[in-house]
């Protein structure tokens, strides 16, 4: 559609071919510039033309995940009941962009009847703020979280009793009630790895010190209309899943055929997903939002559902049985009264037929809200005298609805928490205060982590399908892992060292500037006490 209207055409007269895009983290949600100016070449030289970033023009031109100035208040009893929370929050958005919701975790995640929050967009000489894996909600709860562990400090309360005493049971905003929300089970399951701080503190020396910290996420997930989908299934029982989707690494089009071959009951191995071409497959909705398994897998169900009835159809006619009595199981057409029949003797018979199913998503549950959550426990060692800080075990339980595929699901987790280590600990977008200007444009000099800094990484989750969402139940993965990281990280750095972290990222210069504050502090409090 962008395409179609920078160069005033019909969006029919646009083709769009993406069977597989590298890692696009919401950067390649739009057409971008530099696509529009390919195709204006194109049309204009009536010549194919390729456009490739190098690193470094991906980095000056694809946008950013924005830097925020964040001024937060809580209030609260002594027994750890959260009365009000305040929230400014300024998000720069360069010289074009959108302004994320930074204060959505404070206004959604806990139940408190008093929140008040500013959010203002400031626009700067600088590139644009583009969607990054879950905008706005990896900077707010940063710094909601990280004021809920200081709160919990001063009243003596321990962090994952506070966060279970103020849970919501409906939704903060306006009442409703959630499709599902097993938070209250992610906290449970947490709570042998919350235990082990103990035995982490103990192994503290007077160089390294460990502790334990934790921190909650909430985001959306829920997907939605419109996204379609085609089934189809040939004489030799093959099975065929046609979408315009696109697989951006996350194992969608495995997912896909996983809930195909389930529908229809013939082996994985069997079906063939065909996805990322515009003019060959039905509309899809885009990979974004932790949207593409919630919203393109109903679908696929759908489709492969009335591809389904069909076949059971035309085999209650040909061996004269009634509909309800069969069904498709291990490859086979089952009958109630223990007969069977091989898929292909039925479907041999239509010899260059096809058996073709179409679905549709339907729209979510009316009246409630849909949204993700979970809870991540890190395990830190912090050298006081250096700066450095290891990151030696992190947790993370989610709940995110029905687990399509638990292996993808797993590398989900994995990947989004690799991602905010680097968020967290290392990667820094320096800019030229004059001229706005990226400065660490190449990997020399933006530090992403590697494999030496990837911690050990347990992974659960609740695994309960949402009733009330789709003939699914499952939610997005995409974006829930990255949420809570840097939250809980930077509260099991104050749990080592008393420091509290307010600026991201944690390297060694930050690190020691949190030390020292913390040291002063404690020298001003020493009289008094």
């Amino acid at each position: 559609d962008e395409i179609a209207e920078k160069l005033g055409l019909r969006p029919d007269d646009v083709r769009v071919v993406c069977e597989f895009m590298g890692g696009g983290f919401g950067a390649k949600n739009g057409a971008g510039e530099y696509s529009l100016i390919a195709a204006e070449l194109a049309r204009r030289t009536g010549c194919p033309v390729r456009c490739a970033l190098s690193r470094r023009e991906e980095n000056l031109a694809a946008g950013n995940r924005n830097a925020t100035i964040q001024r937060l208040r809580v209030g609260a009893r002594t027994d750890g009941t959260i009365v009000g929370l305040g929230g400014e929050f300024v998000n720069a958005v360069g010289w074009s962009g959108w302004v994320a919701g930074t204060d959505g975790p404070m206004k959604m995640l806990y139940a408190v009847d008093n929140v008040a929050t500013t959010l203002h967009g400031a626009k700067l000489n600088s590139g644009p703020m583009a969607a990054f894996r879950a905008p706005g909600f990896v900077e707010g709860t940063f710094g909601l979280e990280c004021l809920l562990d200081e709160l919990g400090a001063k009243l003596g309360l321990d962090p994952l009793k506070l966060r279970r005493q103020n849970h919501a049971n409906l939704d903060v905003l306006d009442g409703r009630p959630f499709s599902s929300k097993s938070l209250m089970e992610c906290y449970r399951r947490a709570q042998p790895h919350w235990e082990r701080r103990e035995e982490v503190r103990a192994r503290s020396d007077a160089t390294w010190k460990h502790g334990v910290g934790l921190a909650s996420q909430i985001w959306y997930g829920g997907g939605g209309p419109p996204s379609y989908a085609w089934v189809r299934v040939g004489s030799d029982a093959s099975v065929t899943v046609v979408t315009a989707m696109q697989d951006i690494g996350t194992g969608s089009r495995t997912a896909m055929a996983q809930i195909a071959a389930e529908e229809l009951g013939v082996p994985l191995e069997q079906v063939r997903v065909e996805l990322g071409d515009s003019a060959r497959g039905p509309f899809a909705s885009i990979s974004a939002g932790s949207s593409t398994i919630p919203s393109m897998g109903p679908a696929v169900r759908s489709a492969a559902g009335d591809a389904g009835r069909q076949i059971v159809e035309l085999a209650a006619q040909r061996w004269q049985k009634e509909q309800r009595t069969l069904s498709l199981k291990g490859g086979q057409i089952v009958c109630s009264d223990g007969g069977s029949w091989p898929l292909e003797s039925l479907l041999g018979l239509l010899e260059d037929a096809q058996i073709l199913g179409t679905g549709a998503r339907g729209p979510n549950p009316t009246g409630m809200r849909v949204l993700t959550f979970g809870v991540q426990v890190a395990e830190v060692a912090v050298d006081v005298g250096t700066g450095e800080v290891r990151v030696g075990r992190i947790a993370a339980i989610h709940d995110v609805g029905r687990i399509v595929n638990p292996l993808g699901a797993r590398s989900q987790v994995e990947g989004g928490i690799v991602q905010a280590l680097g968020h967290t600990l290392s990667e820094h977008r320096l800019l030229d205060p004059k001229t706005g200007t990226v400065l660490t444009q190449t990997l020399d000099a933006y530090k992403l982590p590697t494999i030496a800094d990837v911690p050990e990484i347990v992974c659960e989750f609740v695994d309960e399908p949402d009733s009330h969402l789709t003939n699914l139940g499952s939610k997005g993965l995409g974006e829930p892992p990255i949420i809570p990281t840097a939250a809980a990280i930077a509260n099991a750095i104050r749990d080592a060292t008393g420091a509290d972290v307010r600026s991201l990222p944690i390297d060694r210069a930050e690190m020691l500037r949190a030390l020292s504050a913390a040291r002063r502090k404690e020298k001003v409090a020493a009289p008094s006490a």
